[in-house]
């Protein structure tokens, strides 16, 4: 049995602001299979304390960044959670990293310090009975980890840095360093420098044994200037020991045929049932019954997701004989162009400005496309759901993305392998000809049955993914056979 800590700073279902959360979540229970056990260490939120189950006090630590702490062990939400309690640091209301200003915590660098260095202290075995093999630690709130292990005093632990979005680094001025608590000789090596600050994601990815992200495809683009974002050089220098592992959902979490969000079940052989969730969501959304696809969005309102295109073509799709159900929040200028698409198009376009966990569900069961036009995607989780609901993939040929749905040109309809609509470049005239492609394919009933169905029965478990990661685990310790197949 291999012993895991995996160190995140949101985990669902205790608390979630996106696909890293899914992805912690669901992971545990994927590894269980092949002999490793998780531990996840996650800082201890109001949601978390309140979800523990009879949570035991671990550890304490009377001087804490700022405050007393403690690690208290139990289980919530069907995982082993190890909660790091110190009120002073997470003890607030709301989203996990923003303050009710919408803007970051100024704290944020000592509150994901922390979180890191409780990570360095389980590693050294502050837990009586019990230490892990792997600590593996998950983008950069969790970046410090590695660079603890590698330069404090040594706990014989092997270290892995997975990068979910590498555009977030968590980068600071020289003038936190004292109160990191982390050896200098980190500062000496370059270790933790980033162009003059500090990085805490360049910090994990300098020391970690192993260094991961989140697809194949994605591994590949981020060593490169285009989608590297200023730590390409050191991704490239460190090539050997980064491997894409793309990531897979909890499909029992997302399964058509008993979800509780859903009015209508449904599986691949019965997809005629959606009829009942589309109805649903048409009024959910005030969608009216006419002809034409469902066009969907779920997904936080960025310029790195693409959406700001969504805004430029929403009249044209319209036209095209298309209608948009939208969920979610985030820029305010693509959240204002997209409730004046709703208020221009009555009936064709409806705009739900939040983050609803059954509202997307019912999404997924009820529309007939998703869509996911990102400039830059890791690997995507939206369209993952997707395929497993039958909500056709629309997507842009980056990351996960490339890595995941088949593109329903002639020759993979001919073959009977098409998923999806896959486009390229990121232009709202490349996805506005892709939408068109997509009312063609959608007016094929028979066609589109069958791309559906066929999504519909794509492996999109951890299953394969989890195995991946128990052989990089296994390859780390010296006790399994590497698989060339992980590179």
């Amino acid at each position: 049995m291999i012993d895991v800590v995996s160190v995140t700073s949101e985990v669902f279902p205790l608390i979630k602001t996106g696909g890293l959360a899914d992805v912690t979540g669901a992971l545990p229970s994927a590894l269980a299979a092949h002999d490793v056990a998780v531990r996840t260490l996650v800082p201890g939120y109001p949601a978390v304390m309140g979800a523990m189950e009879g949570g035991t006090v671990v550890a304490e630590f009377p001087d804490f960044f700022g405050g007393t702490a403690r690690l208290v062990a139990g289980r919530a939400g069907g995982l082993e959670i190890i909660a790091v309690d110190a009120p002073h640091l997470y003890d607030r209301p709301g989203n996990p990293y923003l303050g009710p200003d919408r803007l970051d915590w100024p704290d944020n660098w000592k509150r994901f310090a922390a979180l890191s260095f409780a990570g360095y202290e389980v590693s050294r075995g502050v837990i009586d009975g019990y230490k892990p093999n792997i600590m593996h630690c998950h983008d950069w709130q969790s970046g410090l980890t590695p660079a603890y292990v590698a330069y404090n005093a040594p706990t014989g632990v092997k270290t892995i840095m997975t990068v979910h979005n590498i555009a977030f680094q968590g980068r600071y001025t020289w003038d936190i360093f004292n109160d990191l608590r982390l050896d200098f000789r980190a500062a000496q090596e370059g270790a933790i420098e980033y162009y003059g600050g500090i990085g805490y994601l360049k910090a994990g990815l300098y020391s970690a044994d192993a260094l991961t992200t989140v697809s194949p495809t994605y591994a590949l683009e981020i060593k490169g200037p285009a989608y590297g974002m200023g730590l390409e050089g050191l991704l490239q220098a460190r090539k050997d020991a980064l491997v894409g592992i793309l990531n897979g959902i909890d499909d029992r979490a997302w399964d058509p045929m008993v979800d509780p969000a859903l009015p209508a079940h449904f599986g691949h052989n019965s997809t005629e049932q959606r009829a009942g969730n589309r109805r649903a969501l048409a009024e959910r959304f005030d969608l009216d019954d006419s002809p034409g696809p469902i066009f969907s969005v779920v997904s936080r309102l960025t310029w790195q997701k693409g959406l700001d295109l969504l805004v430029e073509v929403a009249d044209q799709i319209v036209a095209a004989g298309g209608k948009l159900a939208i969920l979610g929040a985030g820029d305010a200028e693509i959240e204002n162009g997209l409730a004046g698409a709703a208020m221009r198009h009555p009936g064709k376009v409806g705009f739900v400005r939040a983050y609803d966990e059954g509202l997307s569900h019912l999404i997924q069961g009820g529309a007939d496309v998703m869509l996911v036009p990102s400039r830059f995607e890791p690997c995507g989780l939206t369209q993952l759901y997707g395929l497993r609901y039958g909500c056709v993939p629309l997507v842009s040929r980056v990351g996960g993305l490339a890595d995941t749905v088949i593109d329903a040109n002639e020759a993979a309809v001919e073959a009977g392998v098409a998923t999806g609509i896959v486009f390229a470049p990121v232009t709202a005239e490349a996805l506005l000809d892709a939408v068109h492609r997509t009312i063609r394919l959608y007016e094929r009933e028979k066609t589109w049955r069958k791309m559906q169905r066929r999504g519909m029965k794509s492996d999109v478990s951890w299953d394969l993914s989890a195995e991946k990661y128990a052989k990089l685990y296994g390859r780390l310790l010296g006790v399994r056979e590497s698989d060339d197949d992980d590179h």
